[in-house]
């Protein structure tokens, strides 16, 4: 009899599945149903007359011309729209937390989004609604326990998942800019939790074509532990195309990815002009930042992302590179950056003829430190060649170590026109006034070349030695001169002064006052050495005792260079030798 019974029940519930539909009409209740959306929206809300509602085997609704409007704050009448939508899933299953869908389709969905003169966007819910709903809610329910992370489902199989030609329409009034993505089709292909779920999304971003193909999966039932692997193309306004291929690892739990990252050779500036946008970077050569590519490994979780075997091609310059941060909260990082060439000129913005305007000491704005005191950073950087002001350097090596707002560069080493430099710095930001400080040992340089180069003038030659130790504090270039210390000397050895004969001056008169006929060499006043010590205070430059030697003439010269007044006070003796 008990058997009897239940069988009984099944076959009435059954039933009661089968013949209700053919008696309850859905759009009876279409009105109710209307107006409860609108009351709990706080917007009009309309459905059309096709309304479709299906019990057993498959539980299915269906309805067509679904319209939730904006306030009317907006003068766009609707927020979203959808031609029609139909949703079919097996019910028994259900009971065992099997969902198996039939079928899922969204048809001509769009959106409309909106910011209006006044700043209000459409999609935030109006104040009248959300004052209903947080009075509905009562004080004394209590909340019940978080569910432990994981899906609530035991099994999941979808037969067919699209959305058809949906839309997104973007209106900012402030700014009178609109963006918009039509035609975006989603495609779902063999989805279930133990099979690799094929994706295929395509769309136009301003008439520009978007699109992302590849597979998702397995995901698994353990949600909560799972590795889901990933492996998809993106394909943006035919200029940008990107490979993700890897695994999302922990999503429920501790969300952390392992993923190779290729970004193709691309132009920025025609990504940019694609989107009808003007580039944002001015450079002083208009084809720099013209080619990208991007190749590197990610794997890390929300606290930490390290990146490993980076490589980053950028015009004719190739930069390998590697992060491993420890902690993002302080930031702790490691890095390591191998480029093997750059002429940093091109990037710089162009030079304008118009002096900048003086800014006033009550308009700057207090430069803020404390991200740079909570850094903590070691690196090191090495550049193969590089050209900075027309300068040109090789085998730059630079190695720095951060901590609580004190940056540490030791060793800096350069090689650069036959000589070479080495030294360390200090960058210190505990206080708002930054402090700083650099010690530079210069061998064998020659000077012509460097001077031709960076100053474009021949005025002078010889092998440079120089010892330089400099302090200073300050933001801007008025405190740094007002705090400049320090001390150090400079030579010059077998070199000349290109452009004045000190020589012929002395053998002939004439040719002191520019009455004698011009040589056909440029004049030059060669010297065996040209020995210039220093000291610096409060941005006051002194010099007891610089010396040229040559083989006619010397010249021994004192004074004070003041850089804060910018004046010169200085006595020359120059003095005829003898005798060769």
């Amino acid at each position: 009899w008990g058997l009897i019974v239940c069988a009984s029940l099944v076959v009435l519930v059954i039933a009661v599945l089968l013949i209700a539909p053919a008696f309850i009409d859905i759009r009876d209740y279409k009105p109710e149903l209307e107006k409860k959306v609108a009351e709990a929206t706080g917007r009009p809300f309309s459905v059309g007359d096709d309304l479709s509602l299906s019990l057993f085997p498959w539980a299915g609704i269906s309805f067509s011309d679904l319209r939730l409007g904006n306030t009317p704050a907006f003068s766009e009448k609707e927020l979203v729209t959808v031609k029609s939508f139909e949703v079919r899933v097996k019910l028994l299953p259900l009971i065992s937390k099997d969902i198996q869908v039939k079928r899922f389709i969204l048809n001509e969905p769009k959106i409309k989004l909106v910011k209006n003169k006044s700043g209000q966007v459409n999609w935030a819910q109006p104040e009248a609604a959300q004052a209903k709903t947080t009075a509905e809610k009562s004080p004394k329910t209590s909340k019940a326990p978080a569910a432990e992370a994981g899906l609530p489902i035991k099994d999941l199989t979808v037969g067919e998942f699209s959305i058809k030609n949906g839309s997104i329409l973007w209106i900012d009034h402030t700014t009178n800019t609109r963006k918009e993505i039509t035609a975006a089709n989603l495609n779902l292909q063999d989805v279930s939790l133990d099979r690799a779920i094929k994706l295929s999304f395509s769309a136009m971003l301003d008439n520009q074509p978007l699109s992302v193909d590849g597979t998702v999966g397995p995901v698994g039932k353990d949600f909560k532990q799972a590795t889901i692997p990933l492996d998809l193309d993106v394909n943006a306004l035919k200029q940008l195309a990107l490979r993700l291929k890897g695994s999302v690892k922990n999503p429920a739990s501790k969300p952390g990815i392992d993923m190779a990252v290729e970004i193709k050779e691309f132009s920025p500036r025609k990504l940019m002009a694609a989107l009808d946008q003007k580039f944002p970077v001015a450079t002083s050569d208009p084809k720099a930042l013209d080619r990208v590519a991007l190749k590197a490994n990610l794997k890390g979780d929300a606290s930490k992302v390290a990146v490993t075997d980076g490589i980053l091609n950028l015009d004719e310059s190739t930069l390998n590179f590697s992060l491993k941060p420890t902690d993002f909260s302080k930031p702790n990082l490691a890095i390591d950056l191998n480029l093997d060439q750059i002429n940093l000129d091109r990037y710089l913005p162009p030079k304008s003829e118009k002096k900048p305007a003086a800014e006033k000491p009550s308009e700057k704005k207090p430069t803020d430190y404390a991200p740079l005191r909570r850094l903590i950073l070691e690196g090191r950087i090495r550049i193969g060649q590089l050209i900075a002001n027309k300068a040109k350097i090789q085998d730059l090596l630079l190695q720095i170590k951060a901590r609580d707002g004190i940056f540490n560069l030791d060793p800096l080493k350069l090689a650069m026109y036959q000589g070479n430099v080495s030294g360390n710095g200090n960058f210190n930001v505990q206080t708002n006034t930054p402090k700083s400080s650099v010690n530079l040992d210069v061998q064998n340089i020659q000077a012509g070349p460097l001077l031709k180069d960076v100053l474009e003038k021949d005025i002078l030659e010889g092998v440079t030695n120089a010892q330089l130790k400099l302090s200073m504090s300050g933001e801007d270039s008025a405190m740094i001169k007002k705090t400049l210390y320090g001390n150090g000397q400079v030579r010059f050895n077998d070199g000349a002064i290109i452009g004045i004969d000190l020589a012929g001056m002395i053998r002939n008169v004439k040719a002191a006052f520019g009455l004698a006929q011009k040589p056909a060499q440029r004049p030059r006043t060669d010297f065996a050495e040209l020995n210039a010590p220093f000291s610096i205070k409060k941005g006051l430059v002194h010099t007891p005792e610089t010396r040229l030697q040559s083989p006619l003439i010397r010249v021994i010269a004192a004074g004070d260079a003041d850089l804060v007044n910018e004046t010169l006070n200085f006595r020359l003796e120059p003095k005829v030798v003898g005798t060769i």
